[in-house]
């Protein structure tokens, strides 16, 4: 097999697991070309010749991957997301391996499934592509909150951030939904793809990535501790008995949506916080991305995109 690999390389704790992978996967006959980036470079020279490889394999975070698979999308090269990052959440929500030898076995036994992708248009006219959800306000401060301690805490830095930052801005919305227009107000406004965020906690009760259609989800309280009985709710929902949110979470879909807030609120997509605010406008990408995944994978999202 031919790979590319495009790794980042302050993404997560630092410890190299990538190169474990190319060990346990170079056989003969094997090329494995890796191009390394701290951020700097422009990830399209990276892949001007991707489609001379059999696969694309993304080190790096969730943000890494996303834009990988962005510039990717719709190309039909499958990609294998290799979690590097802090929270790793597309791999935990494709159910992928997390140790490097059968992330290799993976890349040689895996299948392949095609999945939705978003992209988001800020005002600014730039765009970004995401896998897993996009938003503004108390996430994205989350995000923002937790990125100093991440190699710290792990995971961890997260439930910290959201300790510390308990009265986020709260702010009035305007979100236009395929053409219908809806008021609402709270904390923030999150575009779900995939579901399940840190922790393995869902945000919504379905985890429907190939139904070419967004979760919108509204955080419709005053400040943080409004959450908690959603958050209680969610912790249940594992079982797959989907209990009452109350009213903290109020629930859309769609598929292309425009979020303004007044005031504006900072934007993230896939973990990634951006320096701009609202507006921004999130687009469905139906089964644009295609990545290689376990059996377990194919199992949980079938072919019915359920």
């Amino acid at each position: 097999m031919k790979l590319l690999i495009v790794n980042n390389l302050v993404s997560g704790y630092g410890e190299g697991a990538i190169y474990d992978y190319i060990r346990a996967f170079a056989a003969d006959g094997d090329e494995v070309v890796i191009r390394s980036t701290d951020g700097s470079t422009d990830l399209r020279r990276f892949l001007a010749d991707a489609e001379e490889f059999d696969a694309v394999i993304a080190s790096g975070g969730d943000g890494t991957v996303a834009a990988v698979t962005y510039l990717l999308a719709d190309t039909g090269i499958p990609v294998l997301p290799f979690p590097a990052g802090t929270a790793n959440l597309l791999a935990m929500n494709l159910a992928s391996p997390a140790e490097p030898h059968a992330l290799a076995k993976l890349t040689r036994e895996g299948e392949i499934m095609d999945f939705d992708l978003g992209e988001i248009e800020l005002a600014s006219g730039e765009r970004f592509g995401f896998s897993i959800m996009a938003g503004a306000g108390y996430d994205a401060l989350i995000m923002q909150g937790a990125k100093p301690a991440k190699r710290l805490l792990g995971p961890m830095a997260y439930f910290t951030s959201a300790l510390t930052n308990p009265l986020p801005q709260f702010s009035r919305f305007t979100i236009d939904i395929d053409g219908e227009v809806i008021e609402s107000e709270g904390v923030g406004v999150l575009i779900v793809n995939f579901s399940k965020i840190q922790f393995d906690l869902p945000v919504v009760h379905q985890n429907l990535p190939r139904d070419g259609v967004f979760d919108v989800a509204v955080l419709h309280t005053r400040d943080a501790f409004g959450l908690i009985p959603a958050l209680l709710a969610s912790m249940l929902d594992r079982s797959g008995d989907f209990p009452d949110r109350t009213d903290a979470l109020e629930l859309h879909r769609g598929r292309t949506i425009s979020v303004s807030a007044d005031p504006p609120l900072p934007v993230q997509y896939d973990g990634e916080v951006t320096a701009l605010t609202t507006p921004f406008t999130v687009r469905m990408m139906p089964e644009a991305a295609r990545f290689i995944v376990s059996e377990e994978c194919v199992k949980l999202y079938g072919e019915d995109g359920a």
